[in-house]
């Protein structure tokens, strides 16, 4: 443990040093013409952005223009590109692809270069042009000035509990928490009260006029990944066989286990790509057990939707289970809104 805190303090150290260059204004970030609320966290993976996005994407705005740009990690493409329904998760990322595939008639786009994809949506025509940008995952790209920075944390994983990579989750110093505009605390398991609330503000050594949020992960009704060809009588099955490539399923298992007698699961990478070999081995297991049904999430569906080898005997049985993000009360949500509203009407 003490070389591991060894080798790591060089991480720290270039860590610190970077954000007290931009703290101290030495480097300026770019503020532009329109709103752009940025969605990040302090950790990889599995706080929760992408349900978040999708919810700021509901937020009805009065005919303004929403566009979302995202990083499209672990895409093969490069630059700037807007995503279209049909793409590719290979060409412009999983959860750009998923977005665009809910929101059809919404703008969204990659690039790695955040800056340069912002100039990029707002050289496109008067009738295209966005009017708010939500950035996915903007949080540690200082290049940029929000006009909110909403940081999520995982209820589970407290950031000063972490530890930076490769010991822990944490791609960035935890204090840096502080220089988020709201915090919201995903994943609570139930209801939040007062105390627990407190708690949890001593704990991640929020600012007073720091506003904290607190919502959850709610799955909603299982959707076929290939809907002209699903046999939806599979979804009376009291046999299920899980198989996840994202951050952190858990949440998902325990959705579950009160749904099926007997579960199979197996677990890949984050953002994994289903390779022949992996196709082959489902549709052997598909064929061993034929009255399964076959589940997987939202975002591994998008890796899932052109892989050519998967067969009908997969096909027929294979759903996704989206999941939304859920606020704890009415009037929590409505005070997000407001939030929200407030700065996208910032001049």
């Amino acid at each position: 443990m003490i070389l591991s805190r060894v080798f790591l303090f060089p991480y720290w150290l270039v860590l610190k040093l970077r954000n007290a260059l931009w703290d101290s204004g030495r480097r300026k970030a770019v503020q532009h013409p329109v709103p752009v609320i940025s969605v990040g966290n302090l950790t990889v993976g599995g706080t929760g952005k992408t349900p978040m996005v999708e919810y700021l994407c509901h937020i009805p705005r009065e005919g303004a223009r929403v566009a979302v740009l995202s990083r499209g990690y672990k895409r093969k493409s490069r630059g700037f590109r807007l995503v279209e329904p049909g793409d590719k998760a290979s060409l412009c990322g999983d959860e750009p692809l998923q977005i665009k595939r809910k929101f059809p008639d919404l703008l969204v786009a990659v690039d790695k270069d955040r800056n340069r994809g912002v100039k990029q949506l707002l050289s496109l025509p008067g009738t295209q042009r966005p009017d708010i940008i939500l950035l996915d995952d903007g949080f540690q790209y200082r290049k940029l000035k929000p006009a909110l920075n909403l940081l999520l944390v995982d209820y589970n994983r407290p950031v000063f509990d972490d530890q930076l990579l490769p010991l822990g989750r944490l791609r960035d110093l935890p204090e840096q928490i502080r220089r988020a505009d709201a915090v919201v605390v995903t994943k609570t398991p139930g209801l939040v009260d007062d105390w627990d609330r407190e708690q949890m503000r001593q704990h991640l050594r929020l600012r007073p006029d720091q506003p904290l949020f607190f919502t959850a992960i709610r799955h909603v009704a299982p959707e076929p990944v290939f809907p002209e060809e699903a046999d939806k009588r599979y979804l009376y099955s009291k046999e299920a066989f899980l198989f996840t490539g994202i951050a952190d399923d858990r949440p998902l298992r325990v959705h579950l286990v009160d749904q099926y007698v007997h579960i199979d699961h197996k677990r890949f990478g984050d953002h994994h790509r289903f390779t022949w070999l992996d196709q082959r081995a489902l549709r052997r297991y598909a064929h061993k057990h034929p009255r399964t049904v076959l589940l997987t999430t939202e975002k591994d569906a998008m890796r899932l939707l052109h892989c050519t080898h998967l067969g009908p005997e997969v096909r027929t049985r294979l759903f996704c289970l989206p999941i939304v993000t859920s606020f704890q009360s009415p009037e929590e949500e409505a005070t997000f809104a407001k939030l929200i509203c407030r700065s996208e009407n910032y001049s």
